[in-house]
């Protein structure tokens, strides 16, 4: 076999460092950027914060086709890393610092953040957790108590085995067990005495190994005399899986009740509550940071990006300074290294947030009506619209609407909850998927508690609407609500 040398030429795509940067700070959420800018100003010694704030910039949104776009940029990934590679490190680096060297994050007030007024703090307090709130709670009544030291630990045991909604995680005859290993004296009507005990403290019902038996405990605290006690207790007992498939008809034959009778009985149940640990440590909720703000002014609606998601930063100027233009050494090397890597950071992250808000711009641009009128009137759209519109890859619109959020006056938002598929219309037009969701619970709202609407009546209301949508649609989209079906959601009252 005869081997030969060819020379061949061709072409390939690489992408540099400072766009790959660029790509991934553009996808990460408000959070996770947090954590990457802090872990950036840690490494390097050239990036600098300053905790000066500047004004933040504000981008007009009128809907008339003649008014300049000031949101214009080029950030798609093609034009990006033409821009990188225009805009590559010189030999002779300046030694102090330039207004290219800074990342002035828009800051100030904003619509949202000027009426907030809520100190930081109050993200973060109240943060002891639900179950030790509750054991605590627990704990200070048992101290009340007057009890024997060994009655003391059993009751110790309980709560110590009480979950953060008030149920027992262990079953009494394990805690009776661990309690004997300690303990060989103790018996199991000792310990049942302590768990009814604890069961009578506030909130009643806690200690309960089931919500048939917490709810059980909560109705055995009412007077005897209350009306229908007796068959909302035998309810409990035997047919409370029925009351939970809202089966009435047969409650009504079971409990040889009436219809006004069966709806005392189940207001009477209602009252109790299945999850008493609740009451003493409610969930706190998580917070999301939004990404931009949208608010209207002086009948325009405005967006603006969230001043406080990353601070300002920009090259340090001393450490700056010390860079000697012809030196080689090691020291020199590594402040040139840095400074070049706090630079492209400084440049990705303003590519971030101005891709970010031409984004969102976009967004509201399209789906004016939304913001007018509600979800009623949202336009169905897709990620291809915004790319087109913006000139963008559709990858990098992905990326951008990935995790992030609106704070807009209809609540805070995902970019993704304004992305929807549409259905046709008898006159020719579309509606989005989330308008008909809107119309859907609408109407479940408005129906009658005793002849809920079922689907099929559903869909001929839509049709008169002119949206055409087939049965299993409306019961897809009623799911995706949490709507119940129409035979669960029927009430006497």
């Amino acid at each position: 076999m005869k081997q030969s040398l060819q020379l061949r030429i061709g072409q390939s795509l690489k992408m540099t460092p400072q766009l790959q940067q660029a790509i991934r700070l553009l996808q990460l959420s408000s959070l996770e950027l947090q954590t990457e800018i802090q872990q950036t100003l840690d490494s390097n010694p050239l990036l600098d914060q300053d905790d000066d704030l500047g004004e933040i910039t504000l981008f007009d949104l009128d809907k008339s086709p003649d008014r300049e776009d000031s949101t214009q940029s080029n950030i798609d990934e093609g034009r990006l890393a033409e821009n990188r590679a225009e805009q590559g490190m010189p030999d002779e680096l300046p030694v102090d610092s330039s207004w290219e060297n800074v990342y002035d994050n828009p800051s100030g007030s904003s619509p949202a953040s000027s009426n907030q007024g809520v100190d930081n703090r109050d993200l973060f307090e109240n943060q002891e957790g639900a179950q030790d709130a509750l054991k605590n709670h627990l704990v200070w009544q048992l101290d009340c108590s007057h009890l024997t030291e060994i009655d003391y630990e059993i009751g110790l045991a309980i709560i110590d085995a009480i979950d953060d909604r008030g149920y027992l995680t262990e079953d009494i005859e394990e805690i009776y067990r661990g309690l004997l290993q300690q303990y060989e004296s103790i018996e199991m009507d000792e310990v049942l005495a302590v768990q009814h005990l604890v069961q009578r403290f506030d909130p009643v019902g806690i200690a309960a190994g089931s919500p048939r038996e917490c709810m059980s405990i909560q109705l055995g605290q009412y007077d005897p005399d209350t009306p229908h006690l007796a068959k909302a207790l035998v309810l409990v007992d035997k047919y409370l899986e029925h009351l939970a498939s809202n089966d009435l008809a047969l409650l009504k034959r079971r409990l040889r009740a009436r219809d006004s009778e069966l709806a005392d009985i189940i207001r009477l149940i209602q009252s109790t509550n299945p999850h008493p640990g609740h009451s003493v440590s409610e969930n706190h909720a998580e917070y999301v940071v939004p990404d931009v703000y949208v608010s209207k002014q002086s009948g325009k609606w405005r967006v603006s990006i969230n001043p406080d998601h990353a601070p300002r930063l920009r090259v340090n100027a001393q450490y700056a300074g010390l860079i000697k233009q012809r030196d080689s050494s090691d020291q020199n090397t590594y402040l040139k290294d840095h400074l070049q890597e706090a630079r492209w950071f400084i440049k990705s992250l303003q590519s971030r947030h101005e891709t970010l808000l031409r984004v969102a711009t976009a967004i509201v641009e399209r789906q004016y009506a939304f913001f007018e009128y509600g979800d009623e009137a949202m336009q169905p759209m897709i990620l291809r619209d915004i790319a087109e519109l913006l000139e963008m890859h559709e990858s990098t619109v992905s990326r951008v609407t990935a995790q992030k959020y609106m704070h807009t006056p209809r609540g805070i938002l995902e970019f993704r909850y304004f992305f929807s598929s549409h259905v046709s219309t008898s006159d020719g037009g579309e509606c989005s998927a989330t308008a008909i969701r809107a119309i859907i619970k609408k109407l479940v709202a408005a129906e009658q508690q005793e002849k809920p609407l079922s689907d099929n009546r559903i869909t001929k209301l839509l049709g008169e609407q002119g949206i055409n949508v087939a049965r299993r649609t409306v019961a897809k989209y009623r799911e995706a609500l949490n709507i119940l079906p129409s035979n669960e959601r029927k009430r006497l009252f």
